[in-house]
């Protein structure tokens, strides 16, 4: 479409002094409403991929990449099964768990709870909670002395500490004189973790798993087994693969099912901030309309000239179409620029404001995550850069249309 004339004119136009110094400074404004859009959205989306990434982390960090459970009843030989999971490539760990509901209660206080039964020799392998406790150890965790490890939350509603023997009241139920009891044991408080995520903050209480058969009457089974894989993004796939190589004789479920409407709901806020921060982008689109719409009616007499030393209409739409789109090539480029470079610092910009001014943006005892984590994803810079294009080609149509119009005896007629 462009000739060398076409470019060298448009490029001509964007460069040259014009007499209104008005349209210079829209212009101007242009591309720099486009650099700041392109460098905003690649900026927050980064941000927001982040603190994504951080959940995630902390959310498998004490859960698993995929489980596998029997259909509604316990797994007995385990063992084998363990091993034949391992035996796939991509798993990097198998360990066994027993989980059910119960309470805890200390100090007139209950607390509804999952009850977590776990090795404290395999469970490394699948999670991070050893890592996530404040106080005690995971080997704290001896079979038969009935010890248990609870979240921060947990503690604080509950008023227990470290050595605190809390009453854990499991939902099966035992036949005595006085009638149908709940099964009661009492547990001694060894360790308090912060995961940084309510749901296991407030509500998770972990145990041996020898002590967890015995509690809830086991005997040698248990609920399932946690795998880990080498990347957490294809469980979906692994799980299939795992589930065909058991023949279908065991229930497999992996993290994107056990945490679908916390993951969906981020992956909806992120794509409604997109279209949200995008508009800032599209604001500055509208502004190079106006500015190639006041172009055009400066330069009525040049194109009514080039239309009588016979360009074409052609022509004329290519020579403002090139000059919009190098102004939106710059601004994108810059705004490119500014973002990445904003997204890949910003993990250590924000603690230097915060450190200026004395100030806390997100306070850790309020936030989970006090730090402004960034992960930035050149899909997504590729993806804003091409917006930022597409919107800065698209606002030149209509000018260059209209240049494209203009008659020459009409623009001629009063010079």
């Amino acid at each position: 479409m462009f000739t060398p004339y076409e470019l060298c004119v448009g490029l001509r136009y964007t460069r040259a002094k014009r007499r209104n110094h008005f349209i210079s400074f829209i212009s101007l404004t242009s591309m720099i409403g486009i650099a700041l859009g392109a460098t905003a959205l690649i900026t927050v989306i980064s941000v927001m991929n982040g603190f994504e990434r951080e959940l995630r982390e902390r959310i498998l960090g004490v859960a698993s990449h995929a489980t596998i459970s029997g259909f509604g009843r316990a797994l007995e030989d385990w063992e084998s099964l363990a091993a034949e999971a391992e035996g796939h490539s991509e798993v990097v760990g198998v360990a066994p768990f027993v989980e059910s509901q119960g309470m805890l209660t200390h100090a007139g206080q209950v607390r509804g709870v999952l009850i977590r039964g776990v090795s404290p020799l395999r469970e490394p392998r699948v999670s991070e909670v050893g890592q996530f406790l404040i106080e005690g150890t995971l080997e704290s965790l001896v079979p038969g002395e009935f010890n248990v490890l609870i979240g921060r939350d947990l503690a604080l509603r509950l008023g227990a500490t470290v050595g605190t023997r809390v009453m854990l009241v499991a939902p099966q139920m035992r036949i005595t004189p006085a009638g149908v009891l709940p099964r009661m044991r009492r547990f001694v408080v060894s360790g308090i973790f912060e995961a940084g995520h309510a749901q296991y903050d407030s509500s998770l209480a972990v145990i041996h798993i020898e002590d967890a058969q015995r509690v809830f009457r086991l005997g040698e089974g248990i609920s399932g087994l946690r795998v880990k894989l080498t990347d957490m993004f294809d469980a979906p796939r692994v799980s299939r693969e795992l589930a065909r190589e058991f023949g279908g004789r065991y229930w497999l479920r992996d993290w994107t099912q056990h945490h679908a409407n916390f993951f969906r709901a981020l992956k909806i806020e992120k794509t409604v901030m997109f279209v949200i921060l995008t508009l800032i982008v599209a604001v500055a689109a509208f502004n190079l309309v106006s500015t190639l719409v006041m172009v055009v009616t400066d330069k009525e007499s040049d194109i009514a000239i080039l239309r009588t030393l016979g360009a074409s209409q052609s022509s004329i739409l290519s020579i403002f179409v090139v000059q919009g789109t190098a102004i939106g090539i710059a601004g994108t480029i810059a705004g490119v620029a500014g973002g990445v470079a904003l997204a890949t610092h910003v993990e250590t910009l924000v603690p230097a404001i915060e450190s200026l001014f004395d100030t806390k943006f997100l306070s850790p005892d309020i936030y989970y995550i006090s730090a402004v984590p960034s992960d930035m994803r050149w899909r997504d810079v590729a993806a804003v850069g091409s917006v930022a294009f597409v919107m800065s080609v698209l606002a030149t149509l209509y000018p260059a249309w209209r240049a494209s119009r203009i008659q020459p005896v009409e623009a001629l007629r009063h010079e």
